[in-house]
């Protein structure tokens, strides 16, 4: 059998159930990575003619397949806030990106020096691909869409977790740097902390934010002021446009030396400002979404076809114990420990504590800083890896429904008690 025949038809198929699969799914307790994870797992232990999916074979495709995937998951993610960026608005994700985040990192560093027996550079990859949580995977627990009416704010839940999930996705870059400097250079502070705190953190952050804040302004005249209405880009609802800019924001970023991730997501946090009642927002937003799904699907398929041939080979209890403390322990007491005083009640304290989905900005640091640096424990981080998005995947896609059903049922209650006690 021809294989290439034999992947045409698969990728049919997969774009096909990829745009069914979220309105068949929508009131069921099962995500579509869920589905897409077991079909890669089950395709390629029967079909022994399809390329083995290795992640080290085949690790410059994989590098810029995640890539692309999170950049446009990062444009989605920024489209789709209404909430104004400022001090007390956002003051749920500064402390996840200021509290939570760092707890996770430092815990999930030390269970790998300490468990696993991990280098210093080995624990610190670890705990920076496992930090940022994951815009790609978690669209259950995300903002869905732009609103209509901008007015008409997000649950803090889904908010929080999706302006998280787009600024620690960047954040995490300044560690992996950390762990490949470390990695090659040595523990020693005085070989690479200077160079990297300048360069690494500093320019990089700043570059970052300075050009998506410029590209994003920049666009957002062109889309809805421009004096030509030719060049009116949001008169015309071109979804594609999106796109455009999302690799003009990331490659102009790139090229200066700074942080695209972060870049992508204020550019697209720098448009939606610009005029946040028209509709354009929804077309650009549904166009990255679609592309997103797609790229999803086929990261996805590849990573279950990965896990059973051979990405967790030689897997041992101690890995997985760190996995699931990594899943179920570390992150929801740190996004509890980090929200704690703040503006959420019990239950949604609880509901972002627990959702950090990871997944495929996780694979793109470890692809990243594997290839850019020197690791004695290769295989055990990838291990790791797999086995958290993994659990990832199937723990949060059970729970991401039932979970966000209850607590958008408590909220219209609450809603509708506080309307009966409001007198007329």
């Amino acid at each position: 059998m021809d294989p290439s025949s034999l992947l045409y038809t698969g990728a049919g198929l997969a774009t096909l159930a990829a745009a069914l699969l979220p309105r068949l799914l929508a009131r069921v307790p099962i995500s579509m990575p869920m589905l897409f994870l077991g079909a890669g797992a089950l395709t390629f232990s029967v079909l022994d003619t399809l390329p083995n999916p290795d992640p080290d074979e085949h690790a410059s495709v994989l590098l810029h397949l995640t890539e692309i995937c999170v950049i446009i998951s990062l444009m989605g993610a920024g489209l789709a806030l209404n909430r104004v960026v400022s001090l007390r608005g956002w003051a749920t994700t500064w402390r996840l990106l200021a509290i939570t985040m760092p707890l996770s990192m430092l815990a999930v560093g030390l269970l790998g020096w300490g468990a696993l027996g991990l280098g210093v550079a080995s624990s610190v990859l670890l705990a920076a691909a496992l930090a940022p949580t994951d815009p790609v995977l978690a669209s259950e627990v995300q903002v869905a869409e732009p609103a209509e009416n901008p007015d008409e704010d997000e649950d803090e839940a889904r908010f929080a977790l999706t302006s998280e999930a787009g600024l620690n996705d960047g954040l995490a870059f300044p560690f992996t740097y950390a762990a490949i400097a470390i990695s090659i250079a040595g523990a020693a502070p005085s070989q690479w902390l200077g160079e990297w705190l300048a360069l690494d953190v500093l320019w990089r952050l700043a570059c970052g934010l300075a050009i998506g804040v410029g590209v994003g302004w920049l666009l957002g005249k062109l889309f809805f002021s421009a004096p030509s209405e030719k060049f009116r880009l949001a008169e015309h609802a071109e979804g594609f446009v999106a796109l455009a800019a999302t690799f003009l924001a990331y490659g102009v970023t790139e090229l200066a030396e700074g942080y695209g991730f972060v870049a992508v997501f204020v550019c697209a946090c720098t448009i939606r400002a610009g005029e946040r009642h028209h509709g354009y927002h929804q077309v650009l937003h549904r166009y990255v979404e679609q592309a997103e799904r797609m790229l999803t699907v086929l990261i996805v398929f590849l990573l279950g076809g990965a896990a059973v041939s051979g990405l967790l080979a030689g897997l041992r209890w101690q890995e997985i114990a760190v996995a699931a403390v990594v899943l179920l322990v570390i992150r929801p007491l740190a996004g509890w420990i980090g929200l704690l005083r703040g503006k959420t009640g019990a239950r949604e304290r609880t509901v972002i504590a627990f959702f950090g989905v990871r997944g495929v900005g996780s694979l793109f640091y470890v692809t990243y800083a594997l290839h850019k640096g020197n690791f004695a424990d290769h295989d055990t981080i990838w291990r790791i890896a797999g086995l958290v998005i993994i659990g990832s995947v199937v723990v949060h896609g059970l729970s991401a429904s039932p979970v966000m059903w209850f607590l958008d049922r408590k909220r219209r209650q609450k809603g509708g008690a506080a309307a009966a006690r409001t007198p007329v």
